[in-house]
């Protein structure tokens, strides 16, 4: 259980590390909601990898957060900046729009629109096929 526990806390540190870069790229804004002013954590893309990745790391709010953990809860409206966000220059912030898009494209027409005029490298839309919300 103590080697469990000692690779958690590892994995968490070096997380931490990744705060000043990620908090320096999002401009200390929520990177999917953009939210300011608000505490930020550093949330790891899913599927995990064993060693924790800059690059699959997003700076989001509590708010983004609870909503991504609980896709029932989603306010749709909240979401239509995804619009913007699928074309971002961050592969993470891209992987995230769409799948939060392709929970939301089940039931808002505006989401399933924004797919569709969405180019995503195939490399990204293979990673963001990877899970679902």
């Amino acid at each position: 259980m103590a080697k469990g526990y000692d690779a958690h806390q590892q994995r968490q540190m070096t997380l931490s590390a990744f705060g000043k870069d990620l908090a320096r790229r999002s401009k200390s804004k929520c990177e999917l909601t953009g939210a300011s002013g608000v505490p930020l954590h550093t949330y790891e893309i899913p599927p995990v990898t064993n060693e924790p990745q800059l690059s699959r790391c997003i700076m989001i709010c509590e708010d983004a957060i609870d909503q991504i953990k609980q896709p029932e809860l989603i306010a749709a409206d909240q979401w239509r900046n995804l619009g913007e966000l699928i074309w971002s220059d961050i592969p993470a912030v891209q992987i995230m729009a769409y799948r939060i898009l392709q929970h939301l494209a089940k039931q808002e027409s505006w989401a399933r629109d924004m797919i569709e005029e969405a180019y995503l490298d195939e490399e990204i839309l293979a990673e963001a096929n990877k899970e679902k919300l």
